[in-house]
């Protein structure tokens, strides 16, 4: 009886590792998204705050190590090596409390973050030039038009942008453009647009523009807070199935009463 529950629990560990080296994969991806990312908000956030790179590093080590861990946990089940079922333990044991530290770092900088991204898009649209290029302007291109919004708390922060104001004209920003719902699919406009308009007399009026009204606060916010819950979703995953191989491989080292070196492979 006692072989065989040494049996169930290595290849059970076995298992527990291949999903673990699975999931310290996508915890990587999670990093290696928010470092790369250059197509939304992401790319305004790192440059709002220093704690999302930190995060994001953290993330990636994190991942990296993790993977490893994995795949030292499944040969050291395997072959029934307490030296690598030792070391396995002492480095998840590790991750497991740099992990803590990432999540509770992420957890009460959301705040400071929601904050400061609030600063950082303000001063993008007050220095917004529409014959510049900036890939901070195409980002926040790209989150007004996909997210259907205007300016950050609403379509009037757009007035604190001098060259556009200097219009007389009737002229908004083209990634603000309300088009009734409807997705053409192509990429988000940048710069500013005339509109099809005779009331020229009048200047260029922010009650005119054919834009969102609704500004980018709430709905950024939203995203955010609905994917750090997924980033953390997944870190309390990992968290548990790492408790779980803990708990295995101390079971199995318990059952494993001399070292025998020739298990371990040689390549």
């Amino acid at each position: 009886m006692g072989a065989a529950c040494v049996k169930v629990t290595k290849y059970f560990l076995f298992l527990f590792n291949l999903l673990f080296f699975i999931l310290g994969a996508v915890i990587l991806g999670f990093g290696v998204w928010i470092l790369a990312d250059r197509s939304s908000f992401i790319s305004v956030l790192q440059t709002s705050s220093s704690s999302l790179k930190m995060g994001a590093y953290i993330f990636i080590g994190v991942g990296a190590v993790t993977m490893l861990m994995g795949f030292l946990g499944c040969l050291g089940a395997i072959n029934e090596v307490r030296c690598l079922l030792g070391l396995y333990f002492a480095f998840l044991l590790l991750i497991l409390i740099a992990q803590v530290t990432a999540g509770v770092l992420f957890y009460f900088n959301v705040g400071k973050l929601k904050q400061e991204m609030g600063g950082i898009v303000t001063e993008i649209i007050r220095n917004y030039n529409a014959s510049g290029e900036d890939s901070l302007q195409e980002a926040w291109d790209y989150v007004q038009a996909q997210v259907r919004c205007c300016g950050w708390v609403s379509f009037y922060n757009w007035t604190d942008n001098a060259e556009l104001m200097n219009h007389t004209e009737v002229t908004y920003p083209c990634s603000c453009e309300d088009k009734g719902g409807e997705d053409d699919g192509l990429p988000a406009a940048g710069g500013f647009c005339q509109a099809d308009s005779n009331r020229t007399q009048s200047g260029n009026s922010p009650e005119d523009w054919p834009v969102y009204q609704e500004g980018c606060m709430e709905k950024v916010q939203a995203w955010l807070q609905e994917n750090l819950g997924v980033i953390l979703g997944v870190c309390v995953g990992v968290a548990v199935i790492e408790l779980l191989g803990m708990l295995l491989s101390v079971c199995l080292c318990r059952h494993i009463h001399s070292e025998d070196y020739s298990k371990v492979p040689k390549y």
